[in-house]
């Protein structure tokens, strides 16, 4: 089991008709890392919505041919899935669709609401009916009941942000409108830039503006709501200031790109000095540091700079293979870090090896990675990540939601360590968590247990698809 984030969102408006799909296309082909089941498309020529959606990497759902059968049109709004709340089937994807008596609209939403079970109890008590299984789904319901009365779409969006607990980054979509927005704790990224035509772009990182050739603008606050319309750019701040600002953490450590930046601050350089904390505070005697593939390299770079042993490659990752590759029969007994990564033997072979990487959740995975290296010839292994144990479920977009798999809840660093099979183990102090951003308020409830929000008493993700599993298990049972 390895850590996965909800989603990314991007969305661009042309003061001119263009092909706004394959700018969406590239947006999110740059946000590809942050969702791998499912992506999607909805275009806008003048009002009418043309779209197309699908399970699978962005390559995949969007062929040449695919791309071909979209219209051009001034506005799009694209989406990247992983699903931490929902199943993965096809009416989870994203952007969703909506026609209303005052229009339409297309939603994509990054990040988890804390109180959807209890908003959506609301909504289905009063007849709404629910074809996915996402909180996306939700936001899309509330926001359209607050548009029925309501004078404009960025007045709903505002009324709805009132009812909604926990994180949302949101692109939304009018006839004639693009909005954006971010929850009052800033939880989930959310970005604007420019192109010199007068393009402007919308995503959840700022490496996905620069795939289009976009300017980065800035990012938003925490709490607002951006207007791109026919008269400009209009900001929206009622409900800033409303909260302290809680960025997750874990988008420097781990969700986000290396070249982005986010509110004012460069994820490769939180990784870099999250690598050098680690040589400070868990030293080695070693000859060799090696980062496991992406998300390791760069706090591994920084290990090696603050301790001075060598930087190395140790391992190589099969860049071809994506979250769609089918695995074989549990019968096969293939190991699936084998088809993933390999370790090169000239560089770890009789070496005593600092092995970084970014989290150990259940340490199925680091135990395999480990072995690798053990196989390669390495004399010793320690072992240094770059974040503080996992010991609490995270209720607003990270794929942790339950202590019971969680290692570091029942069992001890040293007891991790011998059960991963490394000499030694050092985690990121939570204490330094805030060293690696400066004084950019952030959450680590994941880390600490302290929520920025009311803890939900309704914790299932997906409680449709747990009826199904309880009713198979029953049946399973009587034969």
């Amino acid at each position: 089991m390895s850590v996965h984030e909800e989603c990314g969102v991007f969305g661009v408006i042309s003061p001119r008709t263009t092909d706004v799909a394959g700018m969406a296309y590239y947006g999110m082909y740059a946000l590809q890392h942050r969702g791998q089941e499912s992506c999607g498309i909805v275009i806008n020529d003048d009002g009418v919505f043309s779209s197309h959606k699908d399970l699978g990497l962005v390559s995949e759902v969007f062929s040449a041919d695919a791309l071909s059968r979209l219209p051009q049109g001034n506005m799009a709004v694209g989406h990247v899935r992983y699903g931490t709340t929902g199943g993965t089937n096809r009416n989870n994807c994203q952007p969703i669709e909506v026609n209303h008596q005052k229009g339409k609209m297309a939603l994509a939403h990054n990040g988890n609401l804390s109180n959807a079970a209890q908003l959506r109890n609301a909504l289905e008590l009063s007849g709404a009916i629910f074809h996915t299984t996402s909180d996306t789904e939700t936001i899309a319901y509330i926001v359209t009941r607050e548009r029925l009365r309501t004078p404009s779409i960025e007045d709903a969006l505002s009324a709805a942000m009132s009812s909604l607990e926990g994180a949302y980054s949101l692109v939304l979509m009018s006839a004639q409108k693009l909005i954006c927005a971010r929850d009052p704790y800033g939880f989930r990224p959310l970005c604007y830039g420019k192109t010199p035509e007068g393009l402007y772009a919308v995503a959840s990182e700022s490496c996905a503006l620069k795939a289009i050739g976009a300017e980065f603008v800035r990012d938003l606050e925490p709490g607002e709501i951006l207007v791109f319309g026919p008269g400009g750019v209009t900001s929206r701040r009622e409900h800033c200031g409303s909260r302290g600002k809680k960025l997750c953490i874990f988008e420097y450590i781990y969700f986000a790109r290396p070249d982005s930046v986010i509110d004012g601050v460069s994820v490769h350089g939180a990784r870099i000095q999250a690598g050098r904390i680690l040589a400070r505070q868990h030293p080695a005697e070693a000859d060799l540091v090696v980062g496991v593939p992406d998300s390791g390299l760069d706090a591994a770079l920084g290990f090696s700079m603050e301790s001075g042993i060598p930087y190395g490659i140790g391992l190589i990752k099969n860049k071809y293979i994506g979250r769609t590759f089918i695995s074989p029969g549990q019968s096969a007994r293939l190991d699936q870090v084998r088809i993933k990564l390999s370790a090169i033997e000239e560089s770890v072979r009789g070496k005593r090896v600092v092995l970084v990487d970014d989290s150990i959740v259940r340490g199925t995975t680091s135990g395999r990675i480990v072995r690798l290296l053990r196989e390669a010839g390495a004399s010793e292994i320690h072992m240094r990540i770059s974040s503080p144990p996992f010991l609490h479920p995270c209720y607003y977009g990270t794929d942790i939601d339950s202590r019971e798999h969680l290692i570091a809840c029942h069992h001890s660093v040293s007891e991790t360590a011998e059960m991963i099979g490394v000499d030694s183990l050092g985690y990121l102090p939570v204490t330094e968590l805030q060293a690696l951003i400066g004084n950019c308020g952030y959450c680590s409830a994941c880390f600490d247990g302290e929520y920025p929000t009311p803890v939900p008493t309704d914790t299932r993700k997906d409680r449709f698809e747990q009826k199904l599993s309880e009713r198979s298990k029953s049946k399973k049972t009587d034969i």
